[in-house]
């Protein structure tokens, strides 16, 4: 297991000077003055930044903040984390991050009797919510059903978009124009039968419409009707069993280039001589995929040769999720950097700052928010994207995101499904019996959801 832990974020100060310490807010138990340390868990080490900058911000805080940074690389983070909150004592996660293939489990289902509420932490969470215009889908991931709280909220909006080479539309239709090619694509149009329109077009230029099957799963997987388990019950949602279909359709057509996610093939589409036109994704796609591998070893590069337009179904990607700890004995100073990172609309909150590419001083990377007030006030031309302003885009592809068909147990089960679906596609399986393996492999790895 990797395991990184790094100390002192925070400096100690005095009793005197420990923020929140000693004193009840909005109504929550006073924290133990006796406490001067946050415990923070996480996966990367985004979070532990943020907090530094919070800290560095407001001197008098007060606390040492110690972080435990787990990596997700086969599978560590979750059970180090579960066996720290099942552990308790002083060494507990106070304040700890959730992606989105995980996230549930911590919000919704077999650890969230841990999570405290956003209310617990002295957030007037309700009102923060609907003054910064959060997206919804962040809300109700993060909200439990069972008392219908909220204990947790992200930091990022990942709602998805489709982001095209500039080029190549010209080369094909002549134009590069977002209002265009979507149109071309058929964006907002709730149906894949413009975009198969636009793959032919392509395909008769030499172009793949995208890079593989993957860049289409995300888009499907999360506009599905029903998550992968209801009631105990495994379920394959007609949306989600369509997708062995169409990556049988881009395969058959040549539609694709058959690359794999997260490979040096898809990752060399995206260089200047990829010939993939584009990728489904949200902002951070463009920041920290797209755009960190846009250049070639020659020095050839595709940088401003990028924008993004309305996908033909509205989707998210990814995310990641803070939760409080409801045993931590300070929960009032975590509900003070939960609420900076997640709720604070000002121009001096994470999120304006994350929004604006101001966190470590002018000419940082931009982002898109959960807030759709700090979108609505922050400057979102890129560069990268021919000095397009991609808010114009991901403020509108984050209603239409859907939070409602996660499950906790989403990771292993689509990493499961596309395993038989490329089986299939690539002719190894017929089609009945890569669903038949599919539903054997839940079966197997899983024995606590029921497969009919």
């Amino acid at each position: 297991m990797k395991r990184l832990i790094a100390t002192a974020l925070c400096g100690i100060m005095t009793v005197g000077l420990l923020t929140g310490c000693g004193a009840k807010d909005n109504g929550t138990v006073a924290d133990d003055p006796s406490v001067k340390v946050i415990n923070l868990w996480s996966f990367t080490d985004e979070i532990p930044n943020m907090v530094k900058k919070y800290c560095d911000m407001h001197p008098d805080f007060g606390y040492e903040v110690k972080t435990t940074i787990v990596a997700t690389t086969d599978g560590a983070y979750q059970p180090a984390l579960d066996a720290a909150l099942q552990g308790g004592g002083a060494d507990a996660p106070d304040m700890y991050a959730a992606e989105a293939a995980f996230v549930l489990k911590y919000t919704q289902g077999d650890a969230s009797s841990y999570a405290a509420t956003y209310k617990e932490l002295g957030i007037d969470v309700d009102q923060k919510i609907k003054d910064a215009q959060i997206a919804s889908y962040s809300v109700e991931i993060g909200t439990r059903p069972s008392d219908g709280e909220v204990v947790a909220l992200g930091y990022q909006a990942t709602g998805g978009a489709f982001i095209y080479r500039r080029s190549i539309a010209k080369d094909v239709w002549g134009t590069d124009d977002p209002a265009t090619i979507k149109e071309k694509i058929g964006g907002g149009s709730g149906s894949w039968d413009t975009f198969w329109k636009a793959a032919a077009d392509l395909k008769a230029k030499g172009y793949p419409i995208i890079s593989g099957d993957g860049d289409i799963w995300h888009a499907i997987e999360n506009s599905s009707d029903k998550g992968w388990v209801e009631n105990g019950k495994l379920v394959i949602d007609p949306k989600r069993e369509e997708f062995i279909d169409i990556s049988k359709k881009l395969m058959d057509n040549g539609w694709h280039n058959d690359t794999r996610d997260w490979q040096d093939g898809w990752f060399a589409d995206m260089k200047k001589d990829g010939t993939a036109f584009g990728f489904f994704g949200p902002a951070w796609l463009i920041n920290y995929t797209i755009g960190a591998n846009c250049e070639s070893e020659n020095g050839d590069t595709s940088y401003g040769d990028w924008a993004v337009c309305q996908s033909p179904i509205g989707f998210f990607w990814g995310g990641t999720w803070v939760l409080g700890n409801k045993n931590s004995k300070v929960k009032n100073a975590v509900g003070k950097l939960i609420e900076w990172i997640t709720l604070d609309t000002s121009e001096t909150g994470l999120q304006y700052m994350w929004a604006n590419g101001t966190l470590n001083g002018e000419g940082g990377t931009k982002d898109t928010v959960a807030s759709g007030t700090v979108m609505a006030k922050s400057n979102g031309e890129l560069a990268f994207l021919g000095g397009q302003n991609m808010f114009d885009v991901f403020v509108e592809a984050n209603k239409y995101a859907n939070g409602k068909n996660l499950t906790q147990y989403d990771e292993g089960i689509n990493q499961a499904w596309r395993d038989q679906v490329r089986a299939y596609t690539s002719g190894q399986k017929d089609r009945e019996t890569a669903i038949k393996d599919f539903k054997q492999t839940v079966a197997d790895t899983f024995s606590t959801i029921t497969v009919e």
